[in-house]
């Protein structure tokens, strides 16, 4: 897996491990919850239309109102590693929103959606995209805020014991802007004035 930056400064298996965060360490981490999950994540979802190994990082306003966007791909079969992870989400995050370094207190809030294969239960690679978003949240001045997956199974938001059965990773690919029908009814988050979306390597902001 290649972002472009220098490789992490340990790469044994040992360190690696001790930059994924467990289920346990996210619950106790005090990450703040989602007032309406539902809304965001089928508004990423018709935004970005993430397919398998594909990360989509929001910023939220204190209202929970979408800021900025960015969506790309993991490539490659390289381990898990949040070093990776914090400095693919940090470039991400730069390209779209200036940094909050400034304040005292962050008022914006990063979230991240991650469509993968496999099973709805925690895995390595969820625990490394946590620590990296923790990372990069700090880095950017931003409150670090939901890990939620998409996988065949539906959505989840990890350590919230909340989630859908729609969309989901197999989902099919609606326009941008229109709601999500399943289990219940779902409206997207409101587009941004400009209404556009730029594509880079399956790269998408807003």
């Amino acid at each position: 897996m290649t972002f472009g930056f220098t490789p992490s400064p340990a790469a044994d298996p040992a360190s690696r491990l001790g930059r994924i965060l467990q289920p346990s360490e996210w619950a106790a981490a005090g990450i703040p919850l989602l007032r309406n999950p539902r809304e965001v994540v089928t508004g990423l979802h018709s935004r970005h239309l993430p397919s398998p190994s594909t990360a989509v990082v929001a910023v939220l306003d204190p209202d929970e109102r979408l800021t900025a966007s960015a969506s790309f791909v993991r490539h490659g079969a390289a381990a898990a590693d949040g070093w990776e992870f914090r400095n693919a989400l940090l470039a991400q995050l730069r390209r779209v929103i200036p940094h909050d370094l400034r304040r005292r207190t962050p008022i914006r809030t990063a979230v991240l959606l991650y469509c993968r294969e496999g099973e709805s239960r925690w895995t390595e690679e969820d625990g490394a995209w946590m620590w990296g978003l923790r990372d990069a949240c700090t880095l950017h001045g931003l409150r670090c805020g939901a890990y939620i997956t998409l996988t065949r199974d539906g959505w989840q938001v990890f350590g919230e014991g909340r989630g859908g059965r729609r969309p989901h990773s197999a989902s099919l690919r609606t326009a941008l802007g229109v709601a999500v029908k399943g289990d219940d009814d779902a409206k997207a988050l409101p587009r941004s004035r400009s209404g556009a979306r730029q594509a880079l390597s399956h790269s998408a902001a807003v």
